[in-house]
């Protein structure tokens, strides 16, 4: 590692993760004109935005950053694939990794791994129709459209939150954190589809103000513990959510990775480490 980037992993360690956050956060929600204005068009221009795409194009129309971060785009500007048994592409952004869950653990990058029990929250029973499954890792740059969509058509079946640190998600990091994706908060989401279990997993970072789902609406508990909410018929009403919809969005953003179980899917050839991605695109079959 070059002096440069030992230092950043090292701020990494020693950085108040959730106190900046929320700082951050509270900043975003800011709707003072001549604050979110100012913040709103240096963003959109220091990240090169495409604004064309959205229901609403004028950058400081938005009530807030927040708003402009998590802004709708335009009706048909993410055709969803029609393939018969297409698995969609969650978000946009790269791909982080893809491939099968060997041994229990998820690829990283560069002979880092993580455990995939870890991953969902700790549990092995959650955890073990996705041994020797497949994953695949979607990571959302800060100029990528935020909503993240549905891969298959599903009923939910629990949700889990799942306290940690806040590391920075970035490809220096992947290779220099160790169980990077297991270790920062996130939210997960079993749903059961024609394929058998599917995992979303929502991975905050560093600086993400919050992580919200369109069931649930904000995910931040007032303590961070690990929170488990069941949606079976014994608990409350099911919900269900079709392909291509929509299933939650973050504050800043991050990394959604999906899980499925052992040959429920065949990740599409074209696609490896980096590959750019848009959300409702062919992620596999």
């Amino acid at each position: 590692m070059k002096m440069k980037e030992r230092l950043f992993i090292l701020s990494q360690y020693l950085t108040p993760h959730h106190l900046l956050s929320r700082l951050i956060g509270c900043a975003a929600e800011c709707r003072a004109p001549w604050f979110k204005n100012r913040l709103i068009t240096w963003f959109a221009k220091q990240y090169q935005v495409d604004m064309s795409e959205a229901q609403v194009e004028e950058p400081t129309a938005y009530e807030h950053f927040n708003a402009f971060f998590t802004r709708a785009l335009k009706d048909g500007a993410r055709p969803l694939d029609n393939q018969p048994g297409a698995v969609l592409c969650p978000a946009d952004g790269a791909v982080s990794q893809l491939g099968r869950i060997e041994h229990g653990r998820i690829f990283q990058a560069k002979g880092h791994s993580y455990s995939v029990t870890e991953l969902l929250g700790g549990d092995s029973d959650r955890a073990a129709p996705f041994m020797g499954g497949d994953f695949a890792t979607v990571y959302l740059s800060p100029k990528d459209y935020h909503r993240v969509h549905m891969p298959l058509a599903g009923t939910l079946r629990e949700m889990i939150y799942v306290p940690g640190r806040l590391f920075s998600v970035n490809q220096t990091t992947a290779e220099n954190v160790p169980e990077l994706f297991a270790r920062n908060e996130r939210v997960v989401c079993v749903f059961d589809t024609e394929r058998g279990p599917m995992a979303v997993v929502l991975v905050g970072a560093m600086i993400v103000a919050s992580i919200e789902t369109v069931w649930a609406g904000l995910i931040t508990p007032p303590k961070r513990e690990l929170k488990t909410v069941r949606y079976d018929e014994a608990a409350r009403a099911p919900i269900s959510l079709e392909k291509g919809a929509e299933l939650g969005r973050f504050k800043l953003g991050s990394t959604a990775i999906v899980l499925f179980g052992p040959a429920q899917v065949q990740w599409a050839a074209e696609l490896g480490a980096n590959s750019p991605v848009r959300m409702g695109q062919l992620l596999g079959n």
